[in-house]
């Protein structure tokens, strides 16, 4: 990636707030659906893309990269995607399980030695992938500046026991999912994921996706904000009914929006949780999972690989989100299937991940779709904010 705008710049010309890019006429109804987020959703920037088989339908952005409106949002603005990260962290293991490498079924101590400890001897790897590890969040209270610890947050992710029995139920793995298959990718590849997946993806296919943030790109970054004060999105259900396990996961540290502005943030490695990039390269990413492991023209995973990511290890009330979601859900080894709710669209076996706030990545091999949306307005919903379920409703509606 490389910087083309300044952050000091003078400030843009009204087009800013406009609708900018590119939509093949098949998918207005796609283009039509973002400029209604703008007009009634309390939209401040955002970006969302489409592929079709492995080509870009859909290429839009617009309004502003700052809460201030002094910058336009950019083709090439990027965002913290919040736990969007975690489609790409999840190809990092299947990656590896496809050559050979991980075994999914193989316990994690086979791996990571000391995460034997405390009654874990027998969880494995696809329990860290599907968030059934019962490690949703630690036990003893860990900062933010903790968290910026690798060695610090792997070795006490090692120690501690788990909150449930593992491999019986999920509960969300908010922040620590990064930790513990990343952990698992650095101990076979020797790096950490961020830095394998620019190395076997995101570099050879020209991504614009990194896990933190190089300081010489700053001056691309959008500025994080929460909603508006009095805003009638209404307060996530998950934070209304705070057991012990949504605190652990949720607010051991709490994160939010002024947290990711920050040069420590994106100096960090929160593999979980800042990843930062276009709506173009969330949709890539997940549009290699779209096409059963191929996209740009490479082979990245094996049509095989590729599909054992959505392997659905049972419906269940999640541990951490069940209040909010209101219902059962599902998960992959590494995302999240659609399912009856049709989070990812009407068919049930389509699959992707949200990030807190609103940002969205999906795939959905039978359509051939993949899709990306990220804005820096921050919603109060941990899932299906309306603004990705109107861009999804009017995805569907075209195809």
């Amino acid at each position: 990636m490389s910087a083309t705008h300044d952050a000091q710049q003078a400030p843009p010309a009204p087009r800013a707030a406009g609708v900018h890019g590119f939509c093949d006429t098949r998918f207005t109804a796609v283009r039509e659906a973002f400029e209604e987020n703008f007009r009634t959703r309390r939209e401040l920037g955002a970006a969302v893309a489409v592929t079709l088989d492995g080509e870009t339908v859909v290429d839009l952005w617009g309004g502003w990269a700052d809460a201030a409106r002094t910058r336009a949002w950019e083709r090439d603005t990027l965002v913290n995607v919040w736990s969007t990260t975690k489609g790409p962290v999840a190809l990092c293991a299947h990656l590896l399980a496809d050559r050979g490498l991980l075994d999914l079924d193989a316990p994690v101590a086979r791996y990571w030695p000391k995460f034997a400890a405390a009654g874990k001897e027998k969880v494995l790897v696809r329990h860290l992938l599907s968030h059934r590890a019962g490690l949703c969040g630690l036990r003893e209270p860990h900062s933010l500046q903790d968290l910026y610890d690798w060695e610090l947050t792997t070795a006490r992710l090692a120690a501690t026991e788990p909150w449930w029995e593992p491999g019986t139920r999920s509960g969300y793995h908010a922040v620590t999912y990064g930790f513990l298959v990343g952990e698992v990718v650095r101990r076979i590849t020797g790096l950490k994921p961020g830095s394998f997946l620019e190395r076997e993806v995101t570099g050879p296919l020209g991504i614009d996706f990194s896990v933190g943030l190089p300081v010489e790109e700053y001056g691309r970054a959008a500025e994080l904000t929460h909603s508006p004060a009095g805003s009638d999105d209404g307060r996530s259900p998950a934070f209304r009914h705070l057991t012990r396990l949504t605190l652990a996961a949720m607010a051991n540290p709490a994160i939010g929006a002024a947290h990711a502005n920050t040069p420590a943030w994106r100096a960090a490695e929160v593999p979980a949780g800042n990843g930062h990039g276009t709506a173009r390269a969330v949709a890539a990413l997940y549009g290699v999972f779209a096409g059963r492991g191929s996209f740009g023209g490479r082979q990245i995973l094996s049509p095989e690989a590729a599909e054992r990511v959505r392997e659905g290890q049972g419906s269940c009330v999640d541990l951490v989100l069940g209040a909010g979601l209101g219902g059962e859900s599902e998960a992959g080894l590494g995302l999240w299937l659609s399912g009856p709710r049709g989070a990812y669209g009407p068919n049930p076996r389509a699959f992707g991940h949200d990030g807190f706030g609103g940002s969205c990545g999906l795939a959905d091999p039978e359509a051939g779709v993949s899709l990306g949306y990220v804005m820096n307005r921050m919603g109060p919903r941990i899932m299906d904010d309306p603004r990705k379920m109107a861009l999804i409703d009017a995805l569907y509606g075209a195809l």
